[in-house]
């Protein structure tokens, strides 16, 4: 598989809006398989990386690294041909895994758990006995505060003081818990994204998100697209811009009112 082939599979995955150009270094980097370069919008693999002692190419870990790359130059033209300061935002890593997934579904990437027998069954025990039980669990403790609670009245008891005190639980985690509950919440997608979940405003937002998680979707992918219970609106460089401008400014504005301060009390001195 050469340069242009890896190109062309990135086009066939999504297409860009700003065009790229895609080299292989012809190197073996031991720090990173690839790396973006957003002001030439120039992706480079070390496809040295990708070669065993024989120099047969693992193609599909090639493959993602590609697309990891190419996520960076998708998430750069969405910020107008430049990337932030933090390139690994939660927004690139649901590009990202967008992104391997449609690659999964036209066959140009694949998870073959299949291979591995022993890797395939400690899965399944991962995502029952701990992923799903703690989630069971976080559910059910959501059930009993309420129990609780209704004990504490009964006694003149506030529960608060005793979620603070005596159960030593933070407030913010024991309200998730309940809402957890009430909400019934399927413990399947795990006790995160359950209280990611419970945070959502609104019954249809938070049934959306659930079956989102349900059918696999990243942890990224979904808070992205269901924050505060609401698709984001597409990101607007301009408004970017602006708000960075006002936060500027209003750091401006603190900074000056600290040094006529200093100023002040160094001719009092």
């Amino acid at each position: 598989m050469n340069q242009d082939a890896v190109k062309n599979i990135l086009l066939s995955i999504e297409d860009a809006p700003l065009d790229f150009s895609l080299i292989f270094s012809g190197k073996k980097s031991r720090k990173v398989n690839g790396l973006y370069k957003p002001e030439e919008r120039e992706i480079i693999i070390h496809n040295k990386n990708f070669q065993d002692d024989g120099g047969v190419q693992n193609e599909n870990s090639l493959v993602y690294t590609a697309i990891h790359e190419y996520a960076h130059h998708i998430h750069a033209c969405k910020q107008g041909g430049k990337l932030p300061s933090r390139a690994h935002t939660r927004e690139f890593w649901a590009i990202f895994h967008n992104l391997l997934a449609k690659a999964e579904e036209l066959g140009l990437y694949k998870i073959n758990l299949a291979d591995s027998p022993a890797l395939l069954e400690l899965t399944s025990r991962i995502k029952e006995d701990f992923l799903t039980e703690n989630g069971r669990l976080v559910k059910e403790l959501g059930r009993v505060l309420i129990e609780a609670q209704g004990l504490c009245a009964g006694i003149g008891l506030r529960f608060e003081d005793y979620i603070d005190r005596i159960l030593c639980i933070p407030r913010v985690s024991a309200k998730t818990a309940v809402k957890i509950f009430q909400y019934d919440i399927k413990p399947e997608i795990g006790a995160d994204n359950m209280r990611f979940v419970a945070g959502i405003a609104g019954e249809d937002a938070r049934s959306e998100a659930q079956r989102a998680f349900i059918a696999g979707k990243s942890p990224d992918t979904v808070i992205t697209s269901y924050k505060n219970g609401k698709t984001p609106p597409e990101d607007d460089p301009r408004s970017r811009l602006e708000k960075e401008k006002q936060r500027i400014e209003r750091t401006i504005g603190m900074l000056t009112k600290r040094l006529n301060e200093l100023e002040h009390e160094l001719e009092g001195l």
